[in-house]
């Protein structure tokens, strides 16, 4: 009968330590993030990359001169400095750029910029619709779905409709004269933040 009695609990311990150790597994997944995607097109602007107009197959890099001075945005991609990857495998990689007085800049939006030329998401923070409009002789960028209107001149704050946070920026410097991203979007573009 003693033999009967030990035998459950010797297979008591393993089962134990199995369980244990399963769950420790399991709790170190949890917490650990996933990877949104392993693909370079899908990655984020990367400092150093060009930008180029978008949908514009010959991927010339763009110089602040290719972006108008009437108050149109022009839409860009990111592009690899060396040419071979063009970041267009996620819609949130999707560049508004605007040419702007600097005098009208806020501070903040300044140091930011580059020759008069600033860069935001173009992604809505309202539903993720594209903004795809300016308007006019307000300079303002305007997403057509619900609305949302947007001032590039300050840092691409939410300033009418439903969105409820700004355009994150893309801070942009010169090299050999043309556009390129300085530094990572200053928040994680799209919506549902």
């Amino acid at each position: 009968m003693s033999e009967f009695h030990r035998a459950p609990a010797a297979r008591t311990q393993p089962h134990r330590r199995t369980v244990l150790q399963t769950a420790a597994g399991l709790v170190l997944a949890w917490m650990t993030p996933i990877s949104a995607s392993q693909d370079p097109k899908e990655a984020r602007p990367a400092i150093g990359d060009w930008l180029v107009r978008k949908d514009d197959a010959s991927l010339i890099p763009l110089t602040p001169d290719d972006v108008p001075f009437d108050g149109r945005a022009l839409l860009a991609w990111p592009l690899a400095s060396k040419g071979d990857i063009l970041r267009n495998g996620s819609p949130n990689n999707t560049i508004v750029l605007a040419r702007l007085n600097p005098s009208s800049l806020s501070a903040f939006t300044r140091t930011l910029a580059v020759d008069d030329v600033v860069a935001y998401s173009a992604i809505c923070t309202h539903s993720g619709c594209e903004v795809d409009d300016t308007l006019g002789d307000s300079h303002t960028l305007f997403c057509s779905c619900h609305g949302s209107i947007f001032d590039p001149r300050d840092g691409g704050a939410a300033i009418g409709g439903p969105a409820p946070r700004p355009l994150p920026s893309l801070p942009l410097k010169l090299v050999e004269g043309r556009l390129v991203v300085a530094a990572p979007f200053t928040a994680e573009p799209g919506f549902g933040f």
